[in-house]
């Protein structure tokens, strides 16, 4: 005669999988906006991705990078046209317009811009401001309120060593920022670098006393390398953290790596998923959870077994849908998406639309 099942011998249920806006829905909207905010955590997004830089009174605000030439109406202001320049960032020569160079109420006269326009679009362009971190907290408080659930924040830190070479750290005005705000007092928080020194003094700095804040080792190609490697002259390469022992030692200060997602499932010579890579079983055995980006969907962005039709433009849900429920299948924990609504019913198992 079999035993009763007792409640302590029932499995526990998985965790749900985090679907990440990233940088908001980027996919409908210019990126890094209040409005892409507002449309991810009306979408389903558990998080919203606000990356952060700094401005020269040492302001954050959320864009993809402290160039923005390519996410704001700069270049065709004549009154700043003087500040375009070229700078090394992280081992590499930029130039354009860079953040460091404006004061918070001259990028406020900025208006954000579409940064895919060959395959989203201009509709959108110059209607929204460049809005600060605090802005930002105080926007998704509002918008969880209405929504009548909790949405987490994901910030990552924007070449953190640059900016603290010009005197500009970002590390604990984050801290701050997130302890000034009630919302993020208590709210989840996941914090992501792909700089490790940052990832290990926030650790330090973090200790016990802040349970609601995970940390996140974000992961580059495997030849890159990191921009405080750089800095210090370091041989690291991302590849070296990508194996067993570098996993480990990510999981000495941070709980969740976020890899490209072809590093986990390279694309096939023929256009197709291939057999997924170590990465995800090593990450898995060293403790660590997992949350690849980006998922995107226009066909430009999928594996070419999945595209519909030649048009790179084209809006392919069905095909976004599939190729992240091939990653879920991996076991991920999270995952980053431009559009959190095709997210949220790869996740659900929503066929309706």
């Amino acid at each position: 005669m079999t035993a009763p099942l007792r409640a302590q011998d029932a499995p526990s249920p998985s965790p749900p999988v985090m679907v990440i806006g990233h940088r908001g829905a980027s996919a409908l909207l210019p990126e890094h906006t209040l409005a892409a905010y507002a449309r991810a955590i009306a979408d389903g997004a558990d998080f919203i991705e606000p990356d952060l830089v700094s401005t020269r009174d040492g302001v954050l605000v959320a864009r993809h990078e402290n160039e923005i030439g390519g996410t704001t109406d700069v270049a065709s202001r004549a009154e700043f046209a003087d500040r375009r320049r070229t700078q090394h960032i992280d081992g590499q020569a930029v130039e354009g317009w860079f953040t460091e160079d404006f004061t918070l109420a001259e990028l406020k006269t900025l208006r954000a811009r579409e940064r895919l326009p060959q395959l989203r679009g201009t509709a959108h362009d110059g209607v929204h401001e460049v809005p600060t971190l605090d802005e930002v907290i105080e926007w998704v408080a509002q918008q969880a309120e209405r929504g009548g659930r909790v949405v987490g924040l994901i910030p990552e830190i924007k070449h953190g060593t640059h900016f603290q070479a010009i005197g500009l750290p970002m590390e604990q005005k984050l801290l701050d920022a997130l302890q000034a705000h009630a919302y993020t007092r208590t709210a989840p928080v996941v914090i992501q670098s792909f700089e490790q020194a940052n990832l290990r003094q926030l650790r330090e700095r973090l200790g016990p006393r802040h349970p609601n804040i995970r940390l996140l080792q974000l992961l580059d190609g495997p030849e890159a390398r990191p921009g405080d490697a750089l800095a210090a002259g370091a041989a690291t390469r991302y590849a070296g953290l990508m194996a067993p022992e570098g996993l480990r030692a990510i999981a000495e200060y941070a709980e969740i790596i976020g890899p490209w997602t072809r590093t986990l499932m390279p694309e096939t010579a023929e256009g197709a998923l291939g057999e997924p890579a170590p990465l995800m079983r090593d990450a898995l055995a060293a403790g660590l959870q997992v949350w690849p980006y980006t998922f995107r969907p226009e066909n430009h962005f999928l594996p070419r077994a999945l595209r519909e039709g030649d048009d790179p433009r084209q809006r392919n849900e069905a095909g976004s849908i599939a190729e992240i429920r091939a990653y879920l299948a991996l076991g991920i924990g999270g995952f980053f998406t431009d559009d959190p609504a095709v997210g949220r019913r790869a996740v659900d198992g929503d066929e309706s639309r």
